[in-house]
């Protein structure tokens, strides 16, 4: 582990269904949540990931591409929802009545 002040540890994660990817780095100080990603590969790996649409976050915390990291950080990158949760609760509500 580098204990450096001019370095940070993070991780990157992104989930899909059936598949999650957790990336750990050590990147420079001032590092930003765009760099970092940029850095880790995750978009290289899964060419769906489109910075301009999904959503980012640091520990469940929606956040800018601007953003500072601080050691530790974790930064999540957000699938778009497929259905409005309040939409999905309706139907398996509607759904429940007709069994």
């Amino acid at each position: 582990m580098v204990s450096d002040n001019n370095f940070l540890h993070i991780e990157v994660v992104y989930a899909l269904p059936r598949t999650q990817i957790i990336k750990e780095l050590i990147v420079p100080g001032g590092c930003t949540v765009g760099k970092a990603i940029q850095l880790s590969g995750v978009i290289n790996q899964f060419p769906d990931i489109d910075l301009t649409k999904n959503k980012c976050g640091i520990f469940g915390k929606t956040v800018p591409l601007d953003t500072q990291l601080q050691s530790r950080d974790r930064i999540e990158i957000y699938r778009p929802l497929v259905i409005n949760p309040k939409d999905a609760r309706r139907i398996r509500a509607k759904n429940n009545m007709r069994a």
